[in-house]
């Protein structure tokens, strides 16, 4: 059956079906100022007189048993409306919420990617052409893994030239333990006395001890898993009293 009901704070009609009022106690919501009454207490007859009536009000999803405290007074009547007027912003501020942790997220997982990319890169060629590709677009570099505590050198040896007076020649193998390539490191080579007192010491890049043809490609490639590269560099110890030598290999910050 279709009734009218009116609000009692904007006066505005509305139809509502007489089935919609007994599921919800009789509490209603006007769609047109937002109050919140009891619409069977508000209704009216519609009699000969035309009323402009308005689309339906929300039905209010309250407990029948709390018709009566509903009707009380305008001030539980706020306290309700209030309530439901918190309920959308209470939805957005989730949603904004969640968007936030997975931006979060994101840019965690970006921040570990990029940290860890020469790892990352070394695990399959498959992650290492989508992470130079993907530095190609961010101007970044993929560089190879380094790590020292898995290369060592597994021989070396110096010995006097005996083509040129006052030159040495250092050679050295270097082993990559490691089951993924590695940069190609540092070496540092300290020259002592008799007493054993360092009297040179000198750094060698890998751009020093690699030979000329194709060292740009082979230092692109470093060591390969297990593998080994071999080290050959001449010193110049003419001013010098070098009798033994100390060597040992790190990755420069």
């Amino acid at each position: 059956m279709s009734l009218v009901t009116r609000c009692p704070i904007c006066g505005t009609a509305f139809r509502v079906q007489s089935a919609q009022l007994a599921a919800h106690g009789g509490s209603v919501r006007c769609g047109k100022c937002g109050g919140v009454f009891n619409g069977v207490a508000a209704l009216v007859e519609e009699g000969d007189e035309r009323l402009a009536l308005e689309p339906s009000p929300q039905l209010g999803l309250f407990d029948p048993g709390r018709q009566a405290a509903a009707a009380a007074g305008p001030a539980h009547e706020e306290r309700i409306a209030d309530f439901l007027a918190s309920e959308p912003r209470s939805r957005r501020a989730t949603l904004l919420w969640s968007i936030a942790v997975l931006l979060g997220l994101l840019l965690l997982a970006g921040q570990v990617a990029y940290r860890f990319r020469a790892e990352l890169a070394a695990s399959s060629a498959t992650a290492r052409e989508a992470l130079l590709a993907l530095c190609r677009s961010l101007a970044c570099e993929v560089p190879l893994p380094r790590h020292p505590e898995l290369m060592s050198i597994d021989a070396s040896e110096l010995q006097a030239d005996t083509r040129r007076d006052g030159l040495i020649i250092l050679t050295a193998s270097i082993r990559n333990r490691a089951r993924f390539a590695q940069d190609y490191p540092a070496l540092e080579v300290t020259l002592t006395d008799e007493n054993d007192h360092p009297v040179l010491r000198r750094v060698i890049a890998p751009r020093d001890y690699l030979e000329a043809p194709r060292r740009a490609e082979v230092l692109r490639q470093g060591i390969s898993a297990g593998s080994e590269a071999a080290v050959r560099v001449y010193l110049d110890t003419s001013r010098t009293r070098a009798i033994g030598y100390r060597l040992y290999l790190f990755y420069p910050l």
